[in-house]
């Protein structure tokens, strides 16, 4: 158990703490006392995050992983480490390979310098350094750089992840205002077991109980295991909206994201991201993203955690509501 006696020892410091899964994982470290460092390219920008603590219990600071130096500074003191920083798609510098893998390896390094008790690394389930994805490709090669560099890391691979300001049900409940019918990508098939974020920053504050294990793989999945066409119609039954969603080959999807990625490129970013998919995000729904069987029977998951997993249907109406026809004001048939 990492435990102190000295509160100002209680220290951690996370990486990507301005993002979705970020900043629930600095909510859930606030809530236990701890003092949080959150390590962000754009402090100025992260200023929201003050009020999940108390008075000076949260603190941003500048880090960029492509300055090793920043790094260390950021983790300077913290007993506790957490790697949540990623991107979703490259631009200009910020390239899969220098924020995943060579970002990655730098926290290591600077967390092992710096006399950290434990270092957490947040991944994906279904990461493979020879999958044809540039984005679990590179996240795979992460953790390799994370284990080499500090070998007593944990590694949480978490599902889909769902909550307030996910990317996921938000998407298709955005798109379902503009478009009566939806694409569904490589034909819906693919099996998902959206995990709630607040779950996913549980697990790895489970580390102040000394809950988690040096070294291990923690695979983090929901209640409930869909397929993409599935979290779809689960959506628009959510939004009380009738969509007719087409399914499209994976050879269709590859090319209508395709499609939407030059609409970005050509109009500066000005395209509606609402409305764009790469194509690595295209072949990442191509491939199933749930909790293996070796990690349930070896309780690498959130029930080994002792964390009780919350479904997506008791969370996720609680945030689109808004996206029905008269907002909070439509009377729900959502039950």
């Amino acid at each position: 158990m990492v435990e102190y006696l000295d509160p100002s020892e209680r220290l951690v410091t996370v990486f990507g703490g301005s993002g979705f899964v970020g900043r629930h994982i600095i909510r859930a470290f606030a809530r236990r006392g701890w003092r949080v460092r959150a390590a962000v390219r754009r402090p100025d920008l992260a200023n929201f995050l003050q009020p999940i603590g108390g008075v000076g219990q949260v603190q941003s600071v500048q880090a960029n992983l492509r300055y090793p130096e920043s790094v260390v500074a950021a983790v300077a003191g913290a007993r506790i480490v957490i790697n949540a920083a990623g991107v979703k798609a490259e631009h200009g510098r910020q390239t899969y390979e220098a924020v995943h893998v060579e970002g990655s390896r730098a926290i290591a390094a600077a967390a092992k310098a710096g006399g950290a008790d434990q270092l957490i690394h947040i991944s994906g389930i279904g990461v493979d350094p020879s999958a044809e994805n540039a984005y679990i490709a590179s996240k795979a090669r992460a953790e390799a750089a994370t284990l080499e560099t500090f070998p007593g890391a944990t590694i949480l691979r978490p599902s889909v992840v769902f909550g307030p300001e996910d990317g996921f049900f938000n998407h298709f409940a955005e798109i379902s205002r503009f478009f009566f019918v939806l694409p569904v990508f490589t034909e819906g098939k693919a099996k998902l077991q959206p995990v709630y974020v607040g779950d996913v920053a549980r697990a790895a504050a489970a580390a102040v109980d000394g809950n988690l294990e040096a070294g291990k793989v923690y695979e983090l999945g929901g209640p409930e295991v869909m397929t993409l066409r599935e979290a779809m119609q689960l959506t628009l039954r959510i939004v009380e909206r009738k969509r007719k969603l087409v399914n499209l080959s994976a050879t269709a999807s590859y090319a209508v994201a395709g499609l939407t990625e030059v609409a970005s490129l050509l109009t500066l970013g000005r395209f509606p991201s609402a409305f764009t998919t790469t194509r690595d995000q295209v072949l990442l729904l191509d491939h199933d993203n749930v909790v293996s069987e070796a990690a349930i029977a070896e309780g690498r998951t959130l029930a080994g955690l002792g964390i009780t997993a919350q479904g997506v249907e008791a969370i996720a109406p609680s945030y689109l509501w808004r996206y029905r026809k008269s907002g909070q004001y439509e009377p729900s048939q959502f039950a």
